[in-house]
């Protein structure tokens, strides 16, 4: 009986740490694997404020829906600031100072933040961890980002599904010498996780810390403004809502490191973020900016919805952003639905040697007519935000195309491109419908 007891007692102790499959850089450096050499793309889903905002059995119905739409990765802040306290009101801090992790009584901050971590787990999920938010570092020193980093990577280390997210919404040469201590105490005691950095809007990680030994991949925040909007003269960089360029560049970098879009323009927030007035970004703005930067050769994309990014209910004091939608109700809106249909696609080919193929298109096109093109062994693909046509300069394909389709990425519809026929040299594809933004198509050919 007590040989059964204990095996019983294991299997408990075991369900309750569910292990997933540690995370690495695949061998080209472009790209996420699980240790064991599968393909990992990251799906990632903005829950910023998830061990603030929700009670267990909130964050339990949020991780089973993100978990049923294909998200893989949810991204979240420890401290949005330093008397943070959860659902129960437990503090996570002594007295604001993140030196001192509160950690008085067994039921706290922390371990509440555990549960819902090793939950994650359960469902395939990875959870990558904003130690402090951006705009708390000026109230802390050197010295306290040591320990607390120091007690982060003793706490963590042993949770298989962790990815650290340096940072949070700030340049990185706001406090360098900070960012860069939390960065390599990380790296110094918890040498498994992957490390990267949450960085401003308009901006990428690799401004400052690419050549850095504690970074490991690159992530750049597209952000919220559209075209006419981003006029910012102190700011560097003025894509507008041309994220691709922020992969353009990174992926010229050496050392070559993997790069993603980490918060583009969230679904139902007001272009600009600041004025509630202002019309708002949708399922299908979103969808525009996962296949132009994954397809120009991102490693994943981190999907955000307004009012589930902060988990806002419309009986809260306030809201952040003009959030006007409860969470739970949010958390199904179109654009959270249709992520998965670009993974499924991008995992359905030759993994690791996809590479950016503009050179195979005819007319590139710029802003909304701009067309995005990626390539693998036996396959090309390219997609259009607005139904324009694509030519493809067909002779630079390395194969002959026998089959042609769409792929519909608003519900994963494939259709056969009518009247199909190679020409060795060029050919001209019409995506299916009226011309018009939103009408999105990637056109797919094979060997």
């Amino acid at each position: 009986m007590k040989k059964y007891f204990t095996i019983a007692l294991l299997l408990v102790v075991f369900a309750s740490h569910a292990q997933l499959q540690q995370l690495k850089i695949s061998a080209n450096k472009r790209y996420f694997q699980t240790k064991d050499g599968k393909p990992f793309f990251w799906m990632g889903d903005t829950g910023w404020l998830l061990f603030k905002k929700c009670k267990r059995e909130e964050a339990i119905k949020y991780l089973d829906d993100r978990k049923a739409k294909g998200f893989n990765v949810i991204q979240v802040m420890l401290l949005h600031e330093l008397n943070i306290t959860n659902a129960y009101g437990d503090s996570a801090l002594v007295n604001k100072d993140i030196s001192k992790p509160n950690q008085n009584f067994v039921n706290n901050y922390w371990t509440n933040a555990d549960f819902v971590i090793r939950e994650a787990a359960k469902r395939g999920i990875y959870i990558a961890l904003v130690p402090i938010w951006g705009g708390n570092i000026k109230h802390v020193s050197v010295d306290q980002c040591k320990a607390y980093a120091t007690f982060l990577a003793n706490h963590y280390k042993q949770h298989s599904n962790i990815i650290w997210l340096n940072g949070g919404d700030i340049k990185g040469s706001d406090a360098l010498d900070k960012w860069n201590m939390i960065g390599n105490t990380l790296r110094s005691i918890d040498k498994d996780h992957l490390i990267g950095f949450h960085p401003r809007g308009r901006n990428s990680s690799s401004a400052w810390f690419h050549n850095e030994a504690w970074l490991d991949f690159n992530m750049f925040q597209s952000g919220h403004k559209r075209y006419e909007q981003d006029t910012v003269s102190t700011e560097t960089l003025h894509y507008g809502e041309d994220n691709w360029k922020y992969v353009n560049d990174d992926y010229k970098l050496t050392p070559v490191k993997p790069t993603l879009d980490g918060e583009p323009s969230y679904e139902n927030i007001p272009h600009g973020l600041h004025d509630s007035s202002e019309k708002r970004w949708t399922a299908a703005d979103v969808r525009r900016y996962a296949y132009w930067s994954v397809f120009a050769g991102g490693c994943g994309f981190t999907y955000g919805n307004n009012s589930v990014m902060q988990f806002y209910r419309t009986t809260d004091k306030g809201s952040s952003f003009g959030a006007n939608k409860n969470w739970d109700d949010e958390i199904n809106a179109p654009g959270a639905g249709q992520m998965q249909y670009l993974k499924e696609l991008i995992l359905s080919k030759s993994y690791f040697d996809r590479t950016p193929a503009q050179e195979l298109v005819i007319d590139n096109g710029d802003k909304y007519n701009r067309v995005l093109a990626t390539k693998g062994k036996g396959y090309a693909m390219f997609y259009v935000y607005n139904a324009r046509n694509i030519n493809v300069l067909t002779k630079k394909l390395n194969f002959k195309p026998t089959k042609a389709t769409w792929f519909s990425p608003s519900d994963s519809q494939v259709i056969p491109v009518k009247d199909f026929k190679f020409n060795p040299l060029a050919s001209t594809f019409t995506p299916p419908g009226e011309k018009g933004n939103g009408n999105d198509w990637v056109l797919i050919l094979e060997k």
